[in-house]
C-alpha cells in the first residue's frame, strides 16, 4: 500500500520559515519525481516544486528564490524548505509521487500552511 505521510506544516507570520516533510512508503522511491502542490481556499491545485529521480528541480515562479525542495533517498523523504513566507503561500500543500512514463500519481493527505500576522 502506497502511503504519503506529509508533516510540518502550522502557523507562521510573514517572514517566517517552515520546513515540510514527506515521508513516502510502498513504493521505489527513488524512481519517482516528487513534488509538492498547494490548495488556497477557492483557488485550484497548483504546482510548488518537483525534483526528479535524478535531483532536478522545478520550481513555481512565486516561490522562486524562497523555496527549495530536496529529498533523502535513503529516508524516503522529501523536503520543502519554505523561507519569507507570505501570506499568498497560506494554503494546504500536498505531497505528490510521480511515474509518469506508468503513469503512476500518488497524493499525501496535506498539510495546513496558514501565514498571518
Amino acid at each position: 500500500q502506497v502511503q504519503l505521510a506529509e508533516s510540518g506544516g502550522g502557523s507562521v507570520q510573514p517572514g517566517g520559515s517552515l520546513r515540510l516533510s514527506c515521508s513516502v512508503s510502498g513504493i521505489i522511491f527513488g524512481l519517482y519525481t516528487m513534488g509538492w502542490y498547494r490548495q488556497a481556499p477557492g483557488k485550484q491545485r497548483e504546482l510548488v516544486a518537483t525534483i526528479s529521480s535524478g535531483g532536478g528541480t522545478n520550481y513555481a515562479d512565486s516561490v522562486k528564490g524562497r523555496f527549495t525542495i530536496s529529498r533523502d533517498n535513503a529516508k524516503n523523504t522529501v523536503y520543502l524548505q519554505m523561507n519569507s513566507l507570505k501570506p499568498e503561500d497560506t494554503a494546504v500543500y500536498y505531497c505528490n509521487a510521480a511515474r509518469a512514463s506508468l503513469n503512476l500519481y500518488y497524493w499525501g493527505q496535506g498539510t495546513q500552511v496558514t501565514v498571518s500576522s
